[in-house]
């Protein structure tokens, strides 16, 4: 019987919500299932890999890492963004690494070098090569679009384009964030977390937990204007007006849009958050390194990439406060899955979708399960 099958002892995963078990604890730290995942959901999928503000010359570079394949996004001289497997065609050296500016990009092993459009361009005594053609050797191309600023790539050549997946999530970003289009990158953190990336993501899409763990987020979020919506291939988070201008997370003063808080989960693995106050949106993405391990990223934007004081503020809670706190409830969670007394949970769902529902959880199990083809009962999830 395979992993992604009913096993005996598993209670249904079912469409409804509201009468639903969660997925088995095994597809938290099988390595079989870790490893599915990559072709099955990673590979196909559009993958954060920063901002447009990181790449605004010529010659700028990021790169970013989707399991094994290593990928750089780049602006050309026609200042066009192209990206590219980050490898080079001779015997395999990755070409570049972190973020940077180059005039060429030349691989550090043997010197062959490629443009920005991704053509070899010299390598050294291949003119005394027996039908050796450069055009032969260019780099491998990855498709790439911006999206409110964020550069997305995707190693699936056919993948529909990433706005038409996520219909209204720019309307939804720019109602919270008008100046979106005036934001530069800030700073990177990056948290360590012995979790599955489901576990990180399955925690971040329901606020049942708030009151028990997050008492400076209830002091800053009215809970009861909390809401989570579902759609296609995201979900959206929203709460009304802050309780107070100085609430015990931090202060601040009103900006252009009033709101307590705004976030949206984006398939596959990260998610977008707006504070309320000066401009600002922020990208944490979880990034699996192991069945059970995690490197998180927040990268933050805010106006002209300069953080003022009360953006500070923010970005010290996030860092000292909110982030420490879920880090901590996903490592336990994490060891739970592994325990021989725990291997499904019922989803708590109420009927009107409050502020206390699990329903964001279960359709984020249900894309992975869907998108790994799991053999799930059909009489219970259709």
């Amino acid at each position: 019987m395979s992993l992604l099958e009913i096993m005996p002892g598993d209670s249904p995963f079912r469409a409804d919500p509201g009468n639903s078990h969660t997925l088995p604890a095994r597809f938290y730290h099988d390595s079989d299932i870790w490893n599915a995942e990559k072709s099955a959901i990673f590979y196909r999928s559009w993958y954060y890999a920063g901002h447009v503000s990181q790449l605004s010359e010529p010659g700028m570079y990021i790169t970013v890492r989707i399991h094994e394949q290593n990928i750089f996004v780049a602006r050309n001289r026609s200042g066009e963004l192209n990206a590219f497997y980050n490898v080079c065609p001779h015997r395999g050296h990755e070409l570049l690494s972190g973020a940077g500016k180059r005039n060429v990009i030349t691989c550090p092993y043997h010197a062959w070098a490629f443009d920005f459009e991704g053509k070899l361009k010299s390598a050294r005594n291949t003119e005394n090569v027996r039908g050796f053609r450069k055009d032969d050797y260019s780099l491998k191309p990855v498709r790439v679009e911006v999206f409110c600023g964020l550069v997305l790539v995707n190693l699936d050549s056919r993948a529909v384009p990433f706005a038409e997946q996520m219909g209204n999530l720019e309307d939804e970003i720019r109602s919270y964030v008008p100046s979106v289009d005036s934001l530069g990158f800030a700073q990177r953190d990056t948290y360590d977390v012995a979790a599955n990336w489901k576990v990180l993501i399955d925690n971040f899409l329901e606020c049942y937990h708030c009151a028990t763990a997050h008492r400076d987020f209830v002091d800053l979020v009215d809970m009861d204007s909390y809401s989570t919506i579902v759609h296609g291939l995201y979900s959206s988070q929203y709460a009304g007006n802050p309780k107070t201008l100085n609430s015990r997370a931090f202060s601040f003063e009103k900006g252009d849009v009033d709101f307590g808080y705004a976030g949206w989960y984006v398939w596959p693995n990260f998610t977008i958050w707006a504070y309320p106050g000066e401009a600002n949106l922020s990208v944490l993405q979880m990034n699996p390194t192991g069945p059970e391990r995690c490197i998180e990223y927040q990268d933050w934007y805010v106006k002209d990439g300069k953080i003022t004081r009360q953006l500070q503020d923010v970005i010290n809670y996030q860092i000292d406060v909110l982030q420490p706190e879920d880090i901590s409830l996903c490592e336990s969670v994490q060891m739970g899955l592994r325990s021989s007394g725990y291997n499904q949970g019922r989803f708590v769902v109420d009927e009107g979708l409050t502020e206390l529902s699990e329903h964001a959880v279960h359709h984020f199990q249900k894309l992975v399960a869907d998108n790994l083809g799991a053999r799930l009962d059909p009489a219970v999830c259709q």
